[in-house]
């Protein structure tokens, strides 16, 4: 019989909210990268706006989590489940954080054409959302080997970021507005390649809340 009812259900909840907290960021990243694509502007001021519903996830989930610290009385391990919750909340915090980046770039390039169409950094996209599909099924299912798989498609990530940098630095020239926006693309693989970063950052906390131990997936 569980002698701990309450706590499994918060614990249940506090999991819910996570989830779709990250199905949202994952929504986020899409939309804002197909906002640049295509220049619509009306997609990016809808991925600005719904930054708010991810702040109240992140609200919700700590006050979950502080709940189940005052009340339940939770063991050691059961801190590193609810901590490394916390911490997830926020890496996704920060990850809408750069969708909504990226968005306010789509909305500077108004009325402008796009230099060249988009190619490495909707790939960039891709692996990164992929990434945090994964890094949040490694957490509902406490899978270090699928957390420790994240760091292979990181390095996917920085190789293309890379690419990026060398490509769009080598199209600059002498023309202000054509630099300006190769800049501000240049921007754009920079967030997706921090993206990447605070989703390997959560597969770290996976790692450590399973096993205990501390494993750098950013080397």
């Amino acid at each position: 019989m569980d002698a701990r009812p309450g706590f499994h259900q918060s614990l249940a909840l506090l999991q819910k909210e996570l989830q779709q907290m990250g199905e949202s960021v994952e929504d986020l990243i899409y939309k804002s990268v197909e906002s640049l694509a295509k220049l619509d502007e009306k997609a990016a001021q809808q991925v600005i706006q719904k930054d708010d519903l991810i702040d109240d996830y992140l609200t919700t989930i700590d006050e979950l989590c502080l709940r189940l610290i005052a009340l339940q009385q939770p063991m050691a391990s059961d801190l590193r489940i609810i901590g490394t919750a916390l911490k997830i909340a926020t890496d996704l915090e920060r990850i809408a954080d750069h969708a909504v980046d990226i968005a306010k770039i789509t909305i500077r390039f108004a009325g402008e054409e796009l230099v060249k169409p988009l190619e490495v950094i909707p790939q960039m996209a891709e692996i990164a959302i992929e990434m945090l599909h994964e890094s949040l099924l490694s957490y509902t299912e406490r899978d270090v080997h699928r957390a420790a798989s994240l760091a292979e498609k990181d390095d996917r990530v920085d190789k293309l970021y890379s690419t990026v940098m060398q490509e769009l630095m080598g199209m600059m020239g002498t023309d202000y507005h054509r630099n300006r926006q190769l800049t501000h693309l240049l921007f754009v693989a920079h967030f997706l390649e921090r993206v990447a970063d605070h989703t390997t950052n959560i597969g770290e906390g996976v790692i450590y809340m399973v096993t205990g131990k501390r494993k750098d997936l950013n080397v």
